[in-house]
């Protein structure tokens, strides 16, 4: 089975190689045995095909690593496509944070008035993607890293359909962390989880039928003993009845976040920006320390995940079993493993809603429980959500939506409407003045190169 990475350049490709290395130690029926990569940025590829060099030294069956010099060359004979791209790379990242801290709204990568900016500028790239995905490899299943990935996935399910499947590995993370936090085995839960990407919430946690939730949020110990029950608190836990995805400590806690992040030396852009080109350019000099070079800086980068939020609620720091980089990863060959073998299992993925959330268009893309076999993935029914969790989930899709057409059809009054009506960005004239520093380029691309860039 043959899988490609757009961005495959990316500094997290590795923890994708790490997975698919497993599979090989395990000599897993039907996996993959052809790594393909492409990138518009040749030095980082060969950086990142050096480190995936050392990582499979020693294991039988690895799979072979080739690196494609086109798109078409990258799609052409493949089954599976991780398309992990970041259109202006961590560049353009510092911009979407600094220009809407610079008015005194939140400008985080995939949040508030960061999120609608790098929406705009991906979406056009993803849509050419998903053409030449359409045109060149038909029967390929894309798997969507990219962020936003509600957004993009949306995007590009006008063109692939239910061949394309958005993940993210904050809910398989919340998951894990209550599971443990009740003494369960994470792989045997079963539970309710539903939003959008980056805004959902698990709302029952059970084991042989039993909802365990009720008793985790009931106990103040157990829920200061993991991330979600140290970022909201014990008292706003209870009031909601249950537990939020993490990029919800944004809305519910904005002024905290926002003076967080003010007060911060660098935003969380600017760090990755300073951190990744100064690897990428030591590991270039040093191609025989690019694995250890790698790991060091990973360990780094995930110990100062969601630095502002923690900071806002505590300054407490992230517990080791959380710094071992995987998740979305994991996801992604679970679900490849699931679609290619047939073999049912639940996912929480980013599909289309059908009938799942009464309040959405069908074909607005959700995050749910799934059941995914050969077919595909399809959301399962759910609990009726309550009215704060449907009108956030409303508001936030009218601004998803906004940015795709605004991209689409290169329209300046949608993308001020999606600025504007986003619920972290407070005023209209603000959101003009954003659209304005972000420039012309922020609704329709103005040249240059806007081919896949490294995640």
């Amino acid at each position: 089975m043959r899988l490609t990475i757009l961005g495959g350049g990316g500094f997290r490709v590795p923890l994708v190689h790490r997975a698919l290395l497993d599979d090989a130690r395990r000599d897993t029926p039907g996996r993959c045995t052809e790594l393909v990569l492409y990138d518009t940025d040749s030095m980082r590829m060969r950086v990142i095909s050096s480190v995936l060099e050392a990582q499979a030294e020693g294991v039988p069956g690895a799979p072979s690593v080739r690196i494609a010099h086109s798109l078409d060359d990258a799609l052409r004979g493949t089954d599976f496509v991780f398309s992990a791209i970041r259109v202006g790379g961590t560049a353009g990242r510092v911009l979407d944070e600094r220009i809407p801290l610079s008015e005194g709204v939140l400008g985080q990568e995939t949040v508030g008035a960061g999120g609608v900016l790098y929406g705009l500028r991906t979406v056009l790239v993803a849509l050419e993607i998903a053409e030449r995905v359409a045109a060149v490899a038909p029967d390929a299943w894309v798997i969507n890293f990219t962020n936003p990935a509600g957004m993009v996935t949306e995007a590009m399910s006008a063109v692939l359909g239910r061949r394309v499947i958005g993940i993210c590995d904050s809910p398989v993370g919340l998951v894990r962390r209550a599971a443990r936090a009740v003494g369960a085995d994470p792989d045997r839960v079963s539970f309710d989880y539903v939003g959008l990407n980056h805004l959902g919430w698990l709302r029952t946690l059970s084991v042989d039928g039993v909802d365990l939730l009720p008793g985790l949020l009931a106990d103040d110990e157990a829920l200061g003993s993991f991330e979600e029950g140290k970022l909201f608190g014990a008292d706003w836990l209870r009031a909601l009845g249950s537990l939020p995805n993490e990029y919800l400590h944004y809305y519910y806690f904005r002024r905290e976040t926002l003076r967080s992040v003010l007060e911060s030396p660098e935003t969380r852009g600017q760090f990755l920006d300073e951190q990744q080109s100064g690897f990428f350019a030591q590991a270039a000099a040093a191609p025989d320390r690019s694995y250890e070079l790698w790991e060091r800086t990973r360990l780094q980068r995930e110990s100062t995940y969601m630095a502002e939020s923690r900071a806002a609620s505590g300054g407490w720091q992230r517990d080791s079993c959380d710094l071992d980089g995987g998740g979305y990863d994991k996801v992604a060959l679970a679900l490849m493993a699931a679609v290619a073998r047939d073999e049912p299992t639940r996912l929480i993925l980013n599909v289309p809603n059908g009938t799942t959330v009464p309040g959405l268009a069908p074909e607005a893309i959700i995050e749910t429980v799934c059941e995914v076999t050969g077919e595909g993935a399809r959301p399962l029914p759910c609990a009726p959500l309550r009215e704060d969790q449907l009108g956030l989930m409303l508001q936030l899709k009218a601004v998803e939506r906004a940015t795709i057409t605004a991209a689409v059809h290169e329209d300046r009054d949608a993308a001020l409407r999606a600025l504007a009506l986003h619920p972290l960005v407070d005023s209209p004239a603000v959101a003009a003045r954003i659209l304005e520093r972000a420039g012309r380029g922020a609704v329709r691309r103005t040249g240059g190169d806007t081919s896949p860039l490294p995640a």
